[in-house]
């Protein structure tokens, strides 16, 4: 589709349709999560931190794996939000250097830092995907984690882990219905 004939609705409902409202990547990153978690009961907590920060990399390709299997055709290069949404999607990988630093200091502190950076990363998509979803996907990330951190001390570090992939995976699930419309209105034209 030409760039000059996108409209702002046609251009927000294409990158809802496409991306089948994230879902995809709310399922990779939770088990991405829910996997780490459980390593987190069998190996040291600096190494099970180390694999938090970085379990992205397996997350991502499975993420835009399941992308192309759960969405609609890929999001047209003339969408004039491609690359806004692109840039919303990989900002997050700017805080690998704080990320470095907590665990410098306290690799027990990894969880619930990813749960705030993560719930930060989540609120722009309330407003490209038209969903309060994500908002409250965002909060209930990130103070969670903060209060689970509070109540738990040092205890936390799993079951943060755990809390991360639990709320992701039913979000993924609330949001993929939320994508629906926008998916069967893509297909229909």
């Amino acid at each position: 589709m030409d760039e000059t004939r996108y409209t702002f609705k046609q251009a927000l409902d294409e990158v809802s349709a496409s991306s089948a409202g994230g879902a995809p990547f709310l399922i990779a990153y939770g088990l991405t999560f829910l996997i780490t978690g459980i390593l987190s009961l069998f190996l040291p907590r600096q190494t099970t931190a180390l694999i938090a920060m970085f379990q992205g990399g397996a997350a991502l390709p499975l993420a835009f794996w399941l992308e192309r299997r759960m969405g609609t055709r890929r999001m047209d290069a003339a969408n004039p939000l491609k690359t806004l949404s692109a840039q919303l999607a990989m900002s997050q990988g700017l805080v690998i250097p704080a990320l470095i630093v907590v665990y410098t200091l306290n690799p027990g502190a990894i969880p619930v830092v990813l749960a705030g950076v993560g719930g930060m990363h989540f609120l722009p998509y309330a407003w490209l995907h038209r969903t309060r979803l994500y908002a409250v996907l965002g909060g209930v990330i990130a103070l969670g984690a903060f209060a689970l951190q509070l109540f738990l001390g040092p205890l936390a570090f799993n079951v943060i882990l755990f809390f991360i992939a639990l709320v992701y995976g039913l979000v993924a699930v609330l949001v993929f219905r939320h994508a629906r419309r926008f998916m069967a209105a893509a297909t229909s034209s």
